[in-house]
Formats: C-alpha cells, sequence, structure tokens
C-alpha cells in the first residue's frame, strides 16, 4: 500500500514534478528499488526484479558500491584534503549522500550533485540540507553535456582548486557510440592538477549472469547499459595515478571490519585516481 501511496502522489505532482512517465524504468528509481528505497514506480520495480530474477546477488553488490561512496568520500576529506565534489549521476538521496560523509570530516566541504531525472533533484531539494559552514547544490544535468555541468557547479565550486570528481555507476549508461572516455577525460580536463576521479562500473566478466540480467535490464529502462570488462574499465583512468589498492572490486577497496562481501566476492569495479 505504501508504494502504491508513494506511486500516485509523485504522478499527481505532489512529491515530484508532473508529467513523469512513470511506465517507463528508469535506472535512479531501479537502482533505489534495489537499496531498499520506495522512491519507486511500478515499472522500475518490475524491470529491477526482473534482473535480480538473473543475479539473485545484485542487492548485495549494489550495497556494496553505496558502501564505496562512503569510503572514498571519507578518505578525500579526512586524508587526501579534499574540499570540493562533484557528483555527477548522484541518483535518488539514500544514507551517507557525498556531502553527508564530506562534510562530518571536513564542515566546510563543498559539494555540487548532477542529475537529469526530475525526480532525483525533486528529492535532492526537499531530503538534503548541509553544514553550515559548507554549501550544496543541485543542478538538472546530463554526464554528456560537459560544458552545462563545469558552468553550473563553476557558480558554487572553484576550479582553481583540487575537485574531486564522483562517477558510480553512471558510464554504463554512456554508450560506446557516445565516447563514454572522451567525456571522463574532457571532465577531468576542466580540473586542477592535485583533483581526483572516482568511478564505478558494473562489469561484463565478473559473474556468468551478468549478460542475461544486462539484457533482462535494457528491455525495460528507458537508458540502456553497457557492461565492460576490467580492461575497458581502467582505461578510464588513464594519465592519472591510482591510489592503492588501485582498481579492484568495490568492496575490496580499503573494506572496514563490518563492509559486507556480496555472495560469490564479486561487485562493480571502482577505484580512485588522482590527476598528476
Amino acid at each position: 500500500m505504501a508504494e502504491e501511496q508513494t506511486d500516485s502522489r509523485l504522478a499527481a505532482g505532489a512529491d515530484g514534478p508532473a508529467g513523469i512517465d512513470t511506465t517507463v524504468a528508469h535506472p535512479a528509481r531501479v537502482y533505489d528499488y534495489w537499496l531498499g528505497g520506495t522512491n519507486n514506480f511500478a515499472a522500475d520495480r518490475e524491470a529491477a526484479e526482473r534482473v535480480l530474477a538473473a543475479t539473485p546477488g545484485l542487492r548485495a553488490r549494489v550495497r556494496a558500491n553505496r558502501a564505496f561512496l562512503a569510503r572514498v568520500v571519507r578518505y578525500l576529506a579526512a586524508e587526501a584534503g579534499i574540499r570540493q565534489f562533484l557528483d555527477v549521476g548522484t541518483g535518488i538521496p539514500s544514507a551517507n549522500n557525498t556531502h553527508e560523509v564530506a562534510q562530518r570530516a571536513a564542515p566546510d566541504a563543498r559539494v555540487v550533485y548532477v542529475d537529469n531525472d526530475p525526480i532525483v533533484l525533486t528529492h535532492a531539494r526537499a531530503l538534503l540540507a548541509g553544514s553550515p559552514e559548507g554549501s550544496i547544490q543541485y543542478f538538472d544535468g546530463d554526464a554528456r553535456d560537459v560544458a552545462s555541468i563545469i558552468g553550473a557547479a563553476a557558480t558554487t565550486l572553484d576550479f582553481t582548486r583540487p575537485t574531486a570528481l564522483m562517477l558510480l555507476g553512471v558510464m554504463h549508461l554512456i554508450q560506446d557510440s557516445e565516447g563514454p572516455y572522451e567525456l571522463v577525460a574532457t571532465l577531468m580536463g576542466e580540473l586542477p592538477s592535485g583533483s581526483y576521479l572516482v568511478l564505478s562500473h558494473p562489469a561484463s566478466d565478473i559473474h556468468p549472469g551478468q549478460a542475461e540480467a544486462q539484457r533482462r535490464y535494457n528491455e525495460r529502462v528507458s537508458t540502456p547499459q553497457t557492461l565492460r570488462t576490467r580492461t575497458e574499465v581502467s582505461r578510464f583512468f588513464d594519465g592519472l595515478d591510482l591510489v592503492p589498492p588501485g582498481l579492484v572490486y568495490v568492496h575490496e577497496w580499503r573494506p572496514g571490519p563490518d563492509d559486507i562481501v556480496p555472495p560469490g566476492g564479486v561487485s562493480a569495479y571502482g577505484g580512485v585516481a588522482r590527476k598528476p
């Protein structure tokens, strides 16, 4: 009943903008469902369950990706001294959002969120609040439109100072024909020396059910995904210095004692790299 009420309120525009096509699954809302959230619709849940049927351990891998975000941001803010974060494809707000983790370590941290789903931005503006010393902004933007992202973010971030570019679970939504590697290189090209790239990417070579899961997912969503091998994911870090332990499964990147190992010991690939 609660899910039905969520659907009706959002469709009517009470909790989100009117005119959203709720009959087609959207990646951010499917991801929200996998994380256990309620900001999703029947089409999102159907697509999510079809994928779960092919890869039963996916929920744990998705949650491992979320935990990776928290560990990385904590490292960047507390150890690497980063005070600016550009989070592209942020997704629907959940626990341990980028600004919450960053501002716990550094209250003056500035965070810019970018996403192209109006529901994501509506919930972000309504639910996220930062520390009085820092700053948070949210922009409607697409990872493919680098100029718009940089232009909007520059109203909050100082791009003469080191900045962390966060691309978690985003680049698999950029098709090969759209130049994913060039997009990341261009974004990093706008940032000064000492900046960081944080990237996670679901892979095609870690689980026997991945290919079938991808097929089922792409049948239902508005934006199809492209899974990539470890070698292909590593190309996003070309020209950058990977922080130890390098490009690994996200649950293996500096895990804490309470971090869960997904079934089979596999998850998305993830890494953190510094711009020389």
